[in-house]
């Protein structure tokens, strides 16, 4: 028998580990195909680790169901990803979670954000988009205070509200920082008398933690004249990396302009700004893969 021939018989009586056959094999082929391209893999470890930001850790085979590929193709990504320590195992050694270069980066990055040049420049957006004007707002007891201002475009402007405190349950921004707060804690800071700065205004504490409630479940808050007669706003909540609520994004202008009946466009608006602004600094929304 010939070198050659010896060689083809050999090849042929023996399994050739490059031709894999059935569905799990050709699956596999095409995982490692996708996760060798450069982009690919690259790619698929960024939704690796926020998965596990995402619960907080999570194992290979929950990773591999999440993303519908097989488990030795995460095994091999939570290596790469372990061995520069952006993901780490807990002390059970069944999981992982995000390791400290995620946090030193995070870090790095928060330390050069200017968080009041982005507020600034997410109001100038939000004020030349809708023409009215844009406010950042922190909460200071049961007082709304306005940090950061950008004025609109339209002929009749308002006052500048800028280092003034209003009262939080009378405006849209202080309506979506009370909201965040424990039932008790709101009612202990709102335990003086409500008072009554038009007749829309909402005196009653219990109506107005019904109100907060329904605020807090769906993302935005309304104030219709009741702090001003004439004056409407809309506001949605701004979170920080760890999900703090850290500022309430509002627009404010007359009634005739923002029609609290005709509201869809607005309320688009400010909550699309607040979300983007959020994402910015580092908040990830339950469920959201950052895609």
């Amino acid at each position: 028998m010939t070198g050659r021939a010896h060689l083809a018989a050999v090849r042929g009586g023996a399994p050739d580990p490059t031709n894999r056959t059935g569905t799990l094999g050709a699956a596999m082929a095409e995982e490692s195909a996708e996760t060798d391209r450069p982009v690919g893999a690259v790619d698929r470890a960024l939704q690796v680790m926020e998965i596990i930001g995402n619960v907080g850790s999570a194992g290979v085979t929950e990773i591999a169901l999440e993303l519908g590929v097989h488990k030795s193709t995460v095994s091999r990504i939570l290596s790469s990803l372990e061995a520069r320590g952006f993901v780490e195992q807990v002390p059970d050694g069944r999981k992982y979670r995000i390791g400290l270069t995620v946090v030193r980066l995070a870090g790095s990055t928060m330390a050069t954000l200017d968080m009041t040049k982005c507020g600034q420049e997410t109001c100038d957006a939000v004020a030349a988009q809708t023409g009215e004007t844009t406010n950042l707002a922190v909460l200071n007891q049961s007082q709304a205070i306005n940090v950061i201002e950008a004025a609109g475009s339209s002929s009749v402007a308002l006052r500048t509200w800028v280092g003034q405190a209003s009262p939080a349950y009378a405006t849209s921004s202080g309506k979506v920082l009370l909201a965040e707060l424990p039932e008790t804690e709101l009612r202990d800071i709102l335990s003086a008398e409500l008072e009554r700065f038009t007749e829309s205004t909402i005196v009653d504490i219990d109506e107005l933690v019904d109100e907060l409630r329904t605020i807090k479940r769906r993302g935005w808050a309304m104030a219709v004249e009741e702090l001003e007669v004439g004056l409407v706003a809309f506001a949605a909540p701004v979170r920080d990396h760890t999900g703090e609520l850290v500022w309430a994004l509002s627009v404010s202008g007359p009634r005739y302009r923002l029609d609290p009946d005709n509201a869809q466009e607005i309320v688009t608006t400010v909550t699309a700004a607040a979300a983007d602004l959020s994402r910015l600094f580092g908040y990830r929304a339950a469920g959201s893969t950052g895609a």
